[in-house]
This record gives structure tokens, sequence and C-alpha cells, in this order.
């Protein structure tokens, strides 16, 4: 663990950590929020999983003791040779009281006075905590979004950016779209082989079935259309650091149409150069059903 970054997330309350932390866990690193201090030198002497990136832990003050401790324990760490950075993540105080007017959640100080008094005080507290921090980030003018992809931008400087997954995932609206989906696509207007006899008991993957559905002009047309459209975004879906993008393919039984766009859009992503290295899967939801 000695070798592995450990990153202290703290900060004031409401300034986005638990977004930070949920960044951090996507970008491999191994996440535990609030963290007695006095734990962390038998946290950290644990066997961690060789694969993990690092260690994020959220540390603040819902912990009475943190600030008087957790000085002496860092220190001690770095001595034996743990790297530390802390992250102070803040935001300005009418942001932080619309903030939790809207989530109603409770100030950890707000037993000492109203809402605006617990987040002064917190400020006042943890003024020399900010001052050590190797990074203060103001999330003011952050959406959940723009916080999730800076937090991904510094965990990238201790690893490499995870691979994005790719699902391309078939299917038929009678049985109900994946409500996992990112994109969809609906190719009910395609040629349809259910009402071809010779057809009809084959399924997308056939070539005669992909020859029917995929020839006509309208279907190349829509091909080149969706390449265009999955060029220009996937590359943009990785620089934003999504994890998981799924496409979903719909036609009516999800056994011939989808089946084959679903193929032939999968073939597109693997061979194409722009999405190099991405962990890619095809799955043929309905194919199965009668």
């Amino acid at each position: 663990m000695k070798t592995s970054p450990i990153i202290m997330i703290t900060g004031r309350s409401g300034s986005g950590k638990s977004t930070a932390m949920a960044a951090m866990e996507d970008a491999g690193f191994y996440c535990v929020d609030n963290m007695p201090v006095a734990l962390l030198p038998l946290f950290l002497a644990l066997p961690f999983d060789s694969e993990i990136a690092g260690v994020a832990l959220v540390m603040d003050l819902r912990e009475k003791g943190f600030l008087s401790a957790y000085p002496k324990v860092l220190e001690d760490l770095r001595q034996d040779g743990y790297r530390f950075e802390i992250l102070f993540l803040e935001a300005e105080e009418e942001i932080l009281l619309r903030r939790y007017s809207q989530t109603r959640r409770h100030h950890p100080l707000t037993g000492e006075g109203g809402l605006l008094e617990a987040i002064r005080a917190e400020a006042a507290r943890m003024k020399g905590l900010r001052q050590e921090a190797d990074r203060v980030i103001d999330t003011s003018r952050y959406s959940v979004h723009q916080l999730r992809a800076q937090i991904l931008e510094i965990a990238r400087r201790h690893v490499p950016p995870a691979s994005m997954r790719i699902d391309i995932v078939s299917f038929g609206f009678k049985y109900g779209t994946p409500p996992e989906a990112d994109l969809l696509l609906d190719v009910r207007f395609l040629p349809n082989p259910y009402f071809v006899a010779d057809l009809k008991p084959l399924d997308g993957e056939a070539p005669k079935i992909r020859e029917y559905v995929l020839n006509p002009e309208k279907s190349r047309l829509f091909l080149t259309k969706s390449f265009d459209l999955l060029d220009y975004l996937i590359p943009l879906y990785k620089q934003e650091g999504k994890a998981y993008l799924t496409i979903a393919v719909g036609c009516t039984g999800g056994r011939h149409r989808s089946v084959a766009v679903g193929r032939t859009l999968f073939e597109h992503i693997t061979e194409n150069d722009l999405c190099t290295g991405l962990q890619v899967e095809l799955y043929h939801r309905d194919i199965s059903q009668e």
C-alpha cells in the first residue's frame, strides 16, 4: 500500500464529497466514507487487492475529533513511507444553503446554531486544513457531471483511465425497452423478415436475414448515419469519463432486424480506430423469444 496513492477527500459539508468519492471509485480506487482517523494506520496495514488504483478516504467534521487527530496521524504515516494527497472541496455560502434546502439533510454542526451559523463555523474550523490541502476545488458553479469529470482528471494523474465499456443490446419493443439504455435506435422501419415464410424461422445472425434487412438503400443510409453518430459520440463519452455506454437497438420482436443491426454496429465499433482499447460486448436479449 505504501507505493499506492492515498487521497483524503475533505472539505465543507455539501460541497460534493460524495460525488468525488463515487468518481474515485469509478477510476479504480478503493473508497471509504467517514473513516475514523485513529483507525487509518490499521486500515492501511490491511492486505489490498493489487489491482486497485489507490485508496480514497472521505474524512471530515462528522468525526468529532478529526481536526485535532489528523495532523499527527498523517505525519506518522508519511514518515512511515505512505504517500498522501489532500483534496479539499468547498462552495460559496449561498450555494451550500441552497443545496441543504434542496436535500433537507442535516449539517454536522447544526446543533451549535442555525444552518448559516453551522456553515460559517465549519469554514472557520477547517481553515487550517484547507491551507494544508494539495488541491482546493470550489464546486459552486459545477454540475454533478462537471465535478465528476474534474475528479476523474485528478485520478488519471495516478493511474491510466479505466477503459469505457460499451454494451450493444438488441431487443423487442413488445417485451419492453432496456432500462439501462443510454442511446436507443428504433429499427422497426426496416424490412421485416417475419413476414417472409423462408426467413421467419431464422434469426438476425443468419446471413440471409442480414442481407434482407441491411441491403436496401434506406438500410444502408441508416447505417451510414448511425456510424457517423457513434464515431462522433463515443470519443466524447470517453473524454467525459463515462464508465458504461449502453446502445439499445429495438425492433418489434427482437429476433430479426434489431439483431442484424446490433451485430453490424458491434462490428463497426470494434473495427474503428477511435474505439481502440474499449471493452465492447453484444447481447441479443430477445432473440430466443417466440
